[in-house]
């Protein structure tokens, strides 16, 4: 591809022919890996250096175009040329420096990754990991696009994750983290709210920085590996992390500055990341975990995002019984919450359709998830739930008609499954007591809007329509004496 006397020290190098052969080569990647005809990738080092020693002032306009489509190449055949060892230093430093201006950002945050996730093995030497504490540690005046930020924190985690030194995988994690932990310790620090009310920029200065941390967080929590159930809490680096990790989050759950919609979705993210990865280390926690984010919803009821992380715990804890009382109350909160409760018209469905959605999502994980003791329990619950969704499955919104939809799709497998798996009589205050209860107090109004959604202007897909419409005629019919 590349030909010419142009590396020679006295020749200058023509870095338009080179800029297009560069997009040529990235172009044609995935043919040329597919054939596995691997070729002299020096050419592509060679000009690693040469933009690596350039002066800063030297790479402007044009130059920052060709470092980009570098960058491309490098990401596009990572497994190939990061394949040797003494490629892997001058590789990071090339793109640790165009991480930071703005035109080859994206370019080297995907290199970057591509780079530690196909040599993960040849970066985790000290000199390396140094090079990605350098970039981690900077980020915080960076101010990248949050997709690329999560690009870089995900490839560092990548290769903390796979430092075999327990203390030093602990003590580097702290370190990348601690720009994260100092962000949100302003933000919790009581001596400093007074001060920070007063002063609109700064504060809004402080919610961004704490707010990218709560991503930088999240992003290392989804990279770490998820910890075997033997493995003692002390030897997890995950468990470390959650030592500082919740108490922090807890703080800022219970301010005021969750007001910030924001701010509010990046701790839950940061909060559903830490839960699915952290195993069975969070379950003590997870009284706290459900009244915060209960009592939150509650006191900012346009913030569906705590409705979104209390779904993850019930798909991640649902089946133990003895939290089943707590995941009850918690789906009574939000059930009895003001804007859920006028969920009682198509038109307000449409209006509301994130909420909807993460209402009916976490009823349908609540279903699913829980034991049929449980379920019982919660007729009265799952009857509102369940008229709220025949409702809403009539909005315009697709989204929210389908994941109304899913719900009574799920409940009524459910109900299906349980009934035809009994013989005898029905004892009161069991499971099928309670669906054929919800079944006959519902099935009319449920038939009647199953088939609005079915034949009226709404988006609905007609095969899950058909479906729900098939089963709730069968019950309605059977049960409703």
């Amino acid at each position: 591809v590349f030909f010419g006397s142009w590396g020679s020290a006295n020749v200058p190098i023509p870095w338009k022919e080179v800029e297009t052969k560069l997009f040529a080569l990235n172009v044609v990647s995935e043919v040329v890996l597919q054939e596995g005809q691997a070729f002299d990738f020096s050419v592509i080092m060679q000009l690693v250096a040469v933009l690596s020693a350039s002066r800063s002032e030297e790479l402007k306009g044009f130059m920052h175009i060709v470092y980009r489509s570098l960058a491309d190449v490098i990401g596009s055949y990572s497994k190939w040329i990061s394949a040797f060892q003494t490629n892997a230093r001058p590789l990071l430093l090339f793109l640790a420096a165009g991480i930071s201006e703005a035109v080859s950002s994206n370019a080297c945050a995907s290199a970057l990754r591509k780079i530690c996730e196909d040599a993960s093995a040849l970066i985790d030497e000290p000199s390396n990991l140094e090079i990605l504490m350098w970039i981690g540690e900077a980020l915080e005046k960076r101010h990248l696009p949050l997709e690329d930020e999560e690009e870089v924190v995900g490839a560092i985690s990548l290769i903390l994750g796979s430092v075999s030194n327990k203390e030093l995988k602990n003590n580097l994690l702290a370190r990348l983290l601690s720009s994260s932990y100092e962000a949100i310790g302003k933000l919790i620090d009581g001596d400093n709210n007074h001060s920070l009310i007063h002063n609109p920029a700064t504060y809004t200065q402080i919610l961004s920085s704490a707010t990218r941390g709560l991503y930088r967080m999240g992003t290392v929590f989804s990279h770490l590996p998820v910890p075997l159930p033997t493995n003692p809490a002390g030897d997890d680096p995950i468990f470390a992390l959650l030592r500082v990790f919740w108490p922090m989050l807890e703080k800022l759950f219970r301010s005021e500055h969750m007001e910030n919609g924001n701010l509010s979705t990046a701790a839950c993210r940061a909060l559903s990341l830490a839960i699915q990865s952290s195993g069975q280390h969070f379950v003590t926690l997870l009284p706290q975990v459900l009244d915060c984010l209960s009592t939150n919803f509650v006191s900012f009821q346009n913030h569906e995002c705590y409705i979104r992380t209390a779904s993850v715990v019930i798909e991640e804890f649902g089946h133990k019984d003895e939290y089943g009382p707590l995941f009850v109350t918690t789906f009574e909160r939000f059930s009895q919450a003001a804007s859920v409760r006028a969920l009682n018209s198509s038109y307000i469905c449409d209006q509301e359709p994130d909420l909807v959605e993460a209402y009916t999502n976490f009823a349908s994980t609540f279903v699913r998830t829980s034991r049929k003791e449980v379920l019982a329990a919660s007729g009265a619950l799952l009857e509102v739930s369940f008229q709220k969704a025949a409702i809403c499955c009539t909005a315009m919104h697709r989204g929210a008609a389908l994941a109304a939809m899913s719900y009574l799709s799920c409940f009524l497998e459910e109900c299906l499954a349980s009934l035809l798996g009994y013989t005898t009589s029905i004892p009161e205050g069991s499971f099928n007591a309670m669906a054929i209860q919800v079944i006959s107090h519902s099935g009319e109004g449920l038939v009647s809007n199953v088939v609005y959604a079915l034949l009226g202007v709404s988006a609905m897909s007609r095969v899950n329509t058909s479906f729900n419409l098939k089963y709730a005629i069968f019950f309605y019919k059977k049960y409703k004496y």
